[in-house]
């Protein structure tokens, strides 16, 4: 074994956020990509010689070659040991524990999360730090600012390592462990929810489907829910990882996926359902017939936390990102305790988690976590709710209209309009900012605004302040309009209209949930020129 310098050339570009480096798999593919890239992050690291790495992704094409190619690029740079899933496999939520449980330095993260996969589809990259979250901003700053410079990398030629069997090896100086990805999450999860009263739920009959949409959720809910509590075989369908994840768009919402849905409805349906995405770090939970909206879950688990045993003694403070609805922060207020509202983005719910000022967060795109680890977690919301479900004896419709009863509905949807002109879709958004100043005070087709503006950030932690964070449009009584641009997509610009309402009145929870909006609707129309700037009368999701 020996190791080469390999010269190359720089490759100025996207920069990466906290949701890493998305591409196509083609552009991956391409001579040099992927290795200036882990080079870019290896020389923006201070003091990770002889130290821990933790490395695997969620099993989509391109994966094993890139962790083989990473291996060799680790041992190289000067890591002394890296532990690695079996197969090159590895959740989100679970390699976010392994950093916290071993005290790693940080770890290398092989997703696109829900974008699709296979040789035509997405790959991505990211780094975690220390805490087991995504690197903040100085950090992707300096990996983006290296991508422009770099000029040679460094890799070692020894052969590749066998990633399905458990158990040591070396390259160069370096230690390789391939290890069990579920066990200690597993272990985990065991501590914060009351296994046992699952279990009982289980063996009285209560009956689930878990979709685990061919992708890396898949393994980790076959151990825990199939295994350790004992639900039937087949409760986890779609579970086994797939390069191209079978063909599924791995977002759990309720287009993507349909079948869950659909299954859902009907005399003979499950008495619960759930689905993760590509990384499973994101979750949906349905009741029969009886979807349950990200911000309302949030909010729930925030309401009946202490009914799990790693939440008993109540929560330091939630945290929602900005365009999530206000749900959680009215149970915030009959709690006692404080609603952060952040921008999108979780790395800024890892400051909040770190200093003890928050124990529950979440976003609107299906992603919920808590302070025991520093990524949103499928399957721990999916346990959450098992939990609340079998201490309660209620079922999921019965859970929802019981909170909406006490709290109040806010009826809240988010309308996707997916790969559009990049230009377009900046211009769209320059047109709200220039808007901005003469809205508060105006009345939109009834609706009195009080407040609009650009959404910006000063974290209470570390003092950063971040901006242009989401335009948004408050009217009077709680009702809300957001827009924001997502870099999550890997061609064109994601437009993203949020829509809330907040109703009080318990008569009126039974409406529809765009009927509830088709005012709030016509509105963010009309103030953004949607359809004249986009050329889409209608979005491309809505959930």
């Amino acid at each position: 074994m020996a190791i080469k310098t390999i010269a190359t050339q720089p490759f100025p570009g996207q920069k990466p956020g906290t949701s890493g480096l998305r591409k196509k798999v083609t552009v991956f593919r391409e001579p040099n990509y992927l290795e200036n890239f882990v080079q870019s992050i290896f020389d923006s690291l201070e003091g990770s010689q002889g130290q821990t790495l933790v490395l695997g992704g969620d099993g989509r094409f391109h994966n094993r070659v890139a962790v083989q190619t990473i291996l060799k690029m680790a041992a190289a740079h000067g890591f002394g040991r890296v532990l690695v899933g079996q197969g090159g496999l590895f959740s989100t939520p679970a390699i976010s524990c392994a950093i916290r449980k071993t005290g790693a330095f940080g770890a290398i993260v092989l997703s696109a999360s829900h974008n699709p996969g296979g040789p035509d589809g997405d790959f991505g990259i990211k780094y975690n730090v220390g805490n087991g979250g995504p690197a903040p901003e100085k950090v992707t700053d300096a990996i983006h600012a290296r991508t422009g410079t770099i000029r040679e990398y460094r890799i070692s030629d020894a052969p590749d390592v066998d990633l399905d069997t458990l158990g040591r090896s070396t390259i160069e100086n370096m230690t390789v462990d391939v290890i069990d990805p579920v066990a200690d999450y597993a272990a985990l999860m065991q501590r914060l929810f009351d296994f046992d009263a699952i279990r009982a739920l289980f063996s009285g009959g209560f009956t689930m489907r878990y979709d685990a949409m061919s992708a890396i959720g898949g393994p980790y809910a076959k151990a825990i829910l199939e295994g350790m509590l004992g639900a039937p075989a087949g409760t986890v369908v779609n579970g086994e990882p797939l390069e191209d994840f079978g063909g599924h768009h791995p977002d759990p919402n309720p287009v993507n996926a349909a079948d869950l849905i659909a299954s859902m409805s009907g005399a003979a349906a499950p008495d619960f359902g759930a689905a993760s995405d590509g990384d499973a770090d994101r979750n949906m939970i349905v009741g029969r017939g009886f979807p349950v909206a990200p911000s309302d879950s949030l909010a729930i688990l925030a309401a009946n936390a202490t009914l799990a045993p790693g939440y008993r003694d109540g929560l330091a403070g939630i945290a929602r990102s900005m365009p999530t609805s206000t749900a959680a922060d009215r149970v915030a207020a009959a709690l006692g305790i404080r609603c952060y509202e952040t921008p999108t983005g979780w790395k800024f719910f890892g400051n909040l988690l770190d200093a003890g000022h928050a124990t529950l967060c979440g976003e609107e795109s299906y992603g919920t976590g808590s302070n025991h680890i520093r990524e949103k977690d499928g399957l721990w919301a999916v346990l959450f709710w098992l939990n609340i479900l079998a201490a309660t004896g209620k079922d999921v419709e019965t859970l929802v209209r019981e909170h909406w009863a006490r709290f109040g509905r806010n009826y809240y949807s988010r309308h996707d309009y997916e790969a559009i002109d990049s230009a377009a879709a900046n211009a769209l958004m320059e047109h709200l900012r220039a808007q901005l100043p003469s809205l508060p005070g105006q009345s939109l087709d009834g609706y009195t605004v009080e407040l609009a503006d650009d959404f910006a950030y000063t974290d209470p932690v570390d003092g950063s302040v971040s901006k242009q964070q989401g335009v948004r449009i408050v009217f009077a009584g709680g009702s809300r309009v957001v827009f924001r641009l997502s870099g999550t997509g890997t061609e064109g610009a994601t437009l993203r209209v949020y829509l809330e309402q907040y109703e009080a009145d318990r008569a009126k929870h039974h409406i529809p949930t765009q009927a509830a909006l088709a005012d709030l609707i016509a509105i963010a129309g009309r103030v953004a020129d949607i359809a004249a700037r986009t050329g889409r009368t209608e979005p491309t999701v809505v959930t």
